[in-house]
């Protein structure tokens, strides 16, 4: 395998990639990619050119991806306020319809910009192969679920062809009733089910950030906790660090919070000595 032709110049050092490539070779990395990284076009392109990497090089790759704010388009079009409780977005009959509807979209978009790359994805929704059984969250929060059960076998049968499963963060209750489900809340579970080495959270910021607002480099869960009881951790970032340290307390080894708006930031938390965001460790 020639990795110069395979790695972008403002990549890590090859002599790093090396060492990691075969350091991953037989286990699952679970990426996240966050609904807020993607509205930039750009942005979107160097996240599909960093999968198309991944998959190049042998990794077994699985995508989990958000959608808020093209969501949250779609409902201003349509006039529709948002309520939100504990930073879930309170979901009715005519809002999961449309939840659902860019959901699946934004799913495609994803699969036919790896095709495009002649790199095999498969779309993963509650339209084809759901994967993830739900129960209702809370009462007042409409058809938001919780993942009860993923579906591994048809996660493994994709991988097993070197194909990227791409998964939409909706799932099916009993009643086959669509549910919406918090993007971090649906990788956590994917990465927990299949127990993947690792899972990375990709959003706009850098990752984890000490009272001081400095960068933290790697950090454990009770280190985390006392950052959440005191404060440091505050709004938007507590339901990412719980997805965080559920995942790590059930089996995946660690998780990456990066920045997905940097430039082969997957690639740098992946193949390099110093990684590109926080890391969370039990």
């Amino acid at each position: 395998m020639d990795l110069k032709k395979i790695l972008p110049e403002n990549g890590p050092p090859i002599n790093e990639v090396k060492k990691y490539i075969d350091k991953y070779k037989n286990d699952l990395i679970v990426i996240k990619y966050g609904g807020n990284v993607f509205i930039d076009r750009k942005i979107f392109d160097n996240f599909i050119e960093d999968l198309s990497i991944l998959n190049k090089l042998g990794l077994s790759i699985i995508v989990v991806h958000g959608g808020g704010p093209r969501i949250k388009r779609e409902l201003d079009k349509s006039n529709i306020q948002s309520k939100f409780i504990r930073g879930l977005r309170v979901t009715d009959e005519k809002i999961i319809d449309i939840v659902e509807s860019v959901l699946i979209d934004f799913n495609n978009d994803i699969v036919n910009s790896l095709e495009k790359k002649n790199i095999k994805a498969i779309s993963i929704h509650t339209k084809n192969n759901n994967i993830i059984d739900v129960i209702a969250e809370a009462k007042e929060l409409g058809f938001v679920g919780l993942p009860s059960k993923i579906n591994n076998e048809i996660l493994f049968n994709i991988i097993k062809q070197n194909m990227i499963p791409i998964v939409s963060p909706l799932g099916l209750d009993e009643n086959n009733q669509t549910h919406n489900i918090n993007g971090d809340t649906a990788a956590m579970s994917v990465a927990k089910s299949v127990k993947s080495r690792r899972l990375l959270l990709m959003t706009n910021v850098d990752g984890v950030l000490n009272k001081e607002k400095k960068l933290i480099d790697e950090i454990s869960s009770s280190e985390i906790l006392k950052m959440l009881k005191n404060g440091t951790i505050t709004e938007g970032m507590i339901p990412k660090i719980n997805a965080c340290l559920n995942a790590v307390n059930n089996g995946v080894a660690a998780v990456g919070i990066i920045n997905g708006t940097k430039q082969h930031s997957c690639l740098w938390e992946i193949f390099s000595d110093k990684g590109s965001g926080t890391l969370i460790r039990k």
